[in-house]
C-alpha cells in the first residue's frame, strides 16, 4: 500500500510537470504567433536606431551599399531580371532628405514591378536606412495595384535598417518598419563568404538571411561583395554593375 501510495503520487507529479512545461512552451508558442499574426514588432530583433541622434545624408556607402547617383546593379537568371539604380533625385521623408533608388522586376521579358525606394546614410558611421517605397505593379504593360508601398512615419511606420555600417555577425535587424504592410527583417550569418557570379567570383562576402514578420514562413538568403554592394538575391545572381555612362 505504502508503495502504491507513492507510485501514484510520483505519477501525478510528473504528469503535473508534463502539464506545466507544455502549458509554458504553448503559452509561448501563441505570444510570438499573436505578435507575428498582428503585424507587430517582436523582440530579439532591433527595431530602435535612436535616429533623432543621427546625421543623415542623402548619398554615400559603406562597404556593402553604394548609394551614389548613378551606380547600377543587375541581378538575373535565366528568366528573370532585376535592375537596381541610384536616382539622381532625392525625396524628404519626415524631414530627412533620402535618395531615390529605382528597382526594376522583369519576368521572362515582361515587366512587372517597379518600386523607388528610399535610402538614407548615417555621414558617421555609414548605417544605411530604409524609409519606404512607393510601388507599382504591372501586369500586361498596365499598372494594377501598389502592394507593398509605405512610407516611414505614415501612421506607425518608422525607418529600419537596411544595411549596418559595420557588420557582425548574429545581428538581427528589422528593415522594414510599417505594421500591417511591411515588416522585413535581417539576421547576419556570415562575413566571410566566397560566391561566384556571372560578374566574378567574390570573396568575404556578407551573406543575410531575410523573413518577414508578416510570414514567418517565409525566408530567403542575399549575399553581398565589399566595394560592390549585392550580387545574389537567391536564384538572382550579378550580371552587370558599376556606374551608368550617359551617351
Amino acid at each position: 500500500m505504502y508503495l502504491r501510495n507513492n507510485f501514484t503520487i510520483f505519477l501525478l507529479a510528473v504528469t503535473l510537470l508534463m502539464f506545466c512545461w507544455m502549458g509554458t512552451a504553448l503559452c509561448d508558442d501563441d505570444d510570438e504567433g499573436l505578435g507575428e499574426a498582428s503585424g507587430g514588432v517582436m523582440q530579439g530583433w532591433q527595431s530602435d536606431f535612436n535616429l533623432d541622434n543621427r546625421i543623415f545624408a542623402d548619398q554615400g556607402e559603406n562597404s556593402y551599399f553604394i548609394l551614389k547617383p548613378g551606380f547600377q546593379i543587375v541581378l538575373a537568371d535565366e528568366d528573370d531580371r532585376v535592375t537596381l539604380t541610384v536616382m539622381d533625385e532625392t525625396r524628404e521623408v519626415g524631414n530627412i532628405m533620402t535618395r531615390v533608388v529605382e528597382e526594376r522586376e522583369e519576368e521572362d521579358g515582361e515587366l512587372v514591378e517597379i518600386s523607388r525606394n528610399f535610402f538614407a546614410i548615417d555621414a558617421d558611421n555609414g548605417d544605411v536606412f530604409y524609409f519606404g517605397e512607393e510601388v507599382d505593379i504591372y501586369k500586361k504593360g498596365k499598372v494594377v495595384k501598389h502592394e507593398g508601398a509605405w512610407l516611414a512615419y505614415e501612421g506607425d511606420a518608422l525607418p529600419g535598417l537596411i544595411m549596418p555600417g559595420s557588420p557582425k555577425i548574429g545581428m538581427k535587424y528589422y528593415q522594414e518598419i510599417a505594421p500591417g504592410k511591411a515588416l522585413d527583417r535581417g539576421e547576419v550569418i556570415s562575413l566571410t563568404e566566397t560566391f561566384k557570379t556571372p560578374a566574378g567570383t567574390f570573396d568575404n562576402c556578407l551573406k543575410t538571411k531575410e523573413t518577414s514578420g508578416l510570414n514567418p514562413l517565409e525566408k530567403e538568403y542575399k549575399r553581398y561583395a565589399p566595394g560592390i554592394g549585392q550580387i545574389q538575391d537567391e536564384d538572382l545572381l550579378l550580371v552587370k554593375y558599376g556606374y551608368i555612362v550617359e551617351e
